[in-house]
């Protein structure tokens, strides 16, 4: 089972290079138009050349930040606020919007059904009892 380590570590980063560069946009591609870059990690993936000059050469990587901030910190600082959709003014009024759309269409559905109702009762009435079958007693 160990044996197949090496091999599984070389498809791993062989697929993850693949993935990272076919997702990668254009404008972030280094040195090579991005076909060019798929082609060598598909032909290069075994040797582990193509991966490894992919991930060294192929696309701009930003720096992290050395500002000392944690995650949580920028997220905080950030002008944009998130509005949960309780919150949110706007969510609440398209929900009153839809709402009052399925009560105007439950009433005509219900207006059609009492309509009905009534049309059948007056083909009944017009057709008599003389159809119906005598009940079993």
């Amino acid at each position: 089972m160990i044996r197949y380590l090496p091999f599984l570590l070389v498809l791993a980063l062989w697929i993850y290079a693949f993935i990272d560069c076919v997702n990668t946009p254009e404008s972030q591609v280094r040195g090579l138009p991005k076909v060019i870059w798929v082609i060598i990690i598909l032909l290069f993936g075994e040797v582990l050349i193509g991966p490894i000059a992919w991930l060294v050469a192929g696309k701009v990587r930003h720096p992290v930040s050395g500002d000392g901030s944690t995650p949580s910190e920028w997220h905080r600082n950030r002008s944009a606020k998130w509005v949960a959709p309780d919150d949110n003014p706007e969510f609440l009024k398209s929900l009153k919007d839809e709402n009052k759309k399925d009560e105007a269409l439950l009433k005509d559905w219900e207006a059609d059904l009492r309509r009905r109702e009534e049309e059948l009762r007056k083909r009944e009435a017009a057709d008599g009892p003389e159809d119906t079958p005598p009940a079993k007693d």
